[in-house]
C-alpha cells in the first residue's frame, strides 16, 4: 500500500514524499532509517483495478501538450524530476491527469524508470512517445526531448482542430437537413395530404410518391432515428474496435475521390514526422521505421514500412535503396530520402518533409471544404424544392378548380 508522509530531516527542514508499505509500521520503520521524524502518514487512496469511473475522462492531446510544455520548461530552468512532477500534480484539476501523475511520482518514488508508466498506458501514449522519453531518459535529454515532442504535439493539435473547424459547416448543414426533413414529413406533409384524401383532385404522379414516402417516414419517424442512430454508432464501434473495421474504413478513404490524397498525405506527414524525432532521439534506423508503421493509417504503406524494415535493411540495402523497391510510396519521398542519406541530414530533410506535408494537408482541407459545402447545399434545396413542389402544385390545382 502507498502512504503519503510529512516529516522532518535532521536539518529541521520539512519534506514529504510517498513510500510503499505494506503496514502502516513498515512505512514508519522507512523513515526512521532514513533518519526523518513523522508528522503524518496517511494512506494514499488509489481505485482498485476494474473500478468504472463515471466523468474521470482520459488523457486527451491538449493534456499531452500542457505535459511536455511544462515538463521541458521545468527541467530547463532546473527543476528535478520529481518536484516537477509534484507541482504538475498540483495544479491539475483533470482527474484522468492527476491519477496517472500520481502513478508516475509512485513509479519514480520506488526507482522505477520514468518511461515506465508511459508504457502502461499505451491508449493515451504512442509507442514513439514512450521510445522517444526511453532514449531520452537514457541519454540524459529529458529536456530537450520534451521540447520537441511539444513541438509535434503541438502541430498535431492543431492539425486536428483545423480539421474540426472544417466539418463544422457541413455537419451543420446535415443537421438543419435532417431538422427541415423531420418538420416536413411530421407536420406538413400529412396535413396536406389529409386535405386531398377529402377532396376529389388527384395530386400529379410525383406528389403522390412524395406524399406517400413522407407519410411512412412520418408515421415511422422514432423507428428510423432508432434505425439511423444504430447504423451510426454501429458503425463507429466496427470501424475502430475491428480489424475489418479498419481495413473497410481505410479501403474507402484510400479511393474515395476529395479525400483520399488528403488521407495519404497525412500517412507520409505522420512517417516522416515519427521518423525525424525517432532518429534525432538515437533510435536504431531499423526500429525506428517499425515504430513509424505503426502511426501510418494507409495500410498499404504501413506494410512497405515494415517491409523496408524487415526485409530491405536487414539484406543489407541502404535506406534509400530499401525505400525505393516500395513502388506505393510517392516516388518525391523515395527520392528525397536516398538523396538526403547520401549528403548525411536524413532527419532534418525528414522533418522539413512534415512541415511541408502538414501545409500541404492544411490547403487541401480547405478545398475540399470549399468544393463540399456548396454541394451539399445544392442536395439541400433540391430535396427541399421537390418536397415544396409536391405541395405547391397540387394546392396550385386545387385554387384553380375552385374558380
Amino acid at each position: 500500500m502507498l502512504y503519503h508522509y510529512r516529516a522532518v530531516d535532521e536539518k529541521g527542514s520539512v519534506v514529504e514524499g510517498d513510500v510503499d508499505a505494506a503496514v502502516l509500521q513498515d512505512a514508519l520503520l522507512f523513515l526512521s532509517q532514513k533518519n526523518l521524524r513523522p508528522l503524518s502518514v496517511d494512506p494514499v487512496k488509489t481505485e482498485k483495478p476494474g473500478t468504472i469511473q463515471l466523468f474521470k475522462g482520459h488523457i486527451t492531446l491538449e493534456d499531452k501538450v500542457f505535459l511536455t510544455k511544462y515538463l521541458g520548461l521545468m527541467l530547463r530552468v532546473g527543476t528535478d524530476l520529481l518536484s516537477a512532477i509534484n507541482i504538475l500534480i498540483a495544479d491539475a484539476s483533470k482527474p484522468a491527469m492527476r491519477e496517472f501523475l500520481v502513478e508516475v511520482r509512485e513509479s519514480l518514488t520506488r526507482g522505477e524508470p520514468f518511461y515506465k508508466t508511459f508504457e502502461k498506458h499505451p491508449k493515451d501514449f504512442s509507442v514513439t512517445f514512450v521510445s522517444l522519453v526511453k532514449a531520452a531518459e537514457a541519454s540524459g535529454n529529458l529536456q530537450k526531448t520534451f521540447e520537441d515532442l511539444n513541438t509535434s504535439l503541438s502541430s498535431d493539435a492543431d492539425l486536428q482542430s483545423k480539421i474540426r473547424a472544417a466539418l463544422i459547416y457541413p455537419l451543420v448543414l446535415i443537421f438543419m437537413a435532417l431538422a427541415i426533413m423531420t418538420f416536413l414529413v411530421t407536420f406538413a406533409l400529412p396535413k396536406v395530404a389529409a386535405v386531398f384524401s377529402q377532396s376529389n383532385i388527384t395530386p400529379p404522379f410525383f406528389s403522390q410518391v412524395v406524399f406517400t414516402i413522407g407519410l411512412f417516414v412520418g408515421n415511422n419517424i422514432i423507428a428510423f432515428f432508432v434505425i439511423l442512430f444504430v447504423l451510426v454508432f454501429g458503425s463507429l464501434f466496427f470501424v475502430r474496435k475491428t480489424e475489418t473495421g479498419r481495413r473497410t474504413m481505410d479501403a474507402v478513404l484510400t479511393h474515395a475521390p476529395g479525400i483520399k490524397n488528403i488521407y495519404r498525405d497525412i500517412a507520409i506527414q505522420r512517417m516522416a514526422a515519427t521518423m525525424s524525432s525517432l532518429m534525432k532521439a538515437g533510435l536504431p534506423i531499423v526500429q525506428t521505421i517499425t515504430i513509424a508503421a505503426d502511426t501510418v493509417p494507409v495500410v498499404e504503406f504501413k506494410y512497405a514500412l515494415l517491409r523496408i524494415a524487415n526485409e530491405g535493411l536487414s539484406q543489407g540495402l541502404t535506406i534509400g535503396e530499401a525505400f525505393r523497391k516500395e513502388t506505393v510510396l510517392p516516388q518525391s519521398v523515395t527520392s528525397l530520402i536516398a538523396i538526403s542519406e547520401k549528403a548525411g541530414h536524413i532527419e532534418e530533410v525528414l522533418g522539413t518533409l512534415a512541415d511541408f506535408y502538414a501545409s500541404n494537408i492544411d490547403a487541401s482541407i480547405k478545398t475540399a471544404v470549399a468544393l463540399i459545402e456548396p454541394a451539399m447545399l445544392l442536395v439541400m434545396g433540391f430535396v427541399v424544392a421537390i418536397i415544396a413542389l409536391s405541395i405547391i402544385v397540387p394546392v396550385y390545382q386545387m385554387s384553380t378548380a375552385s374558380f
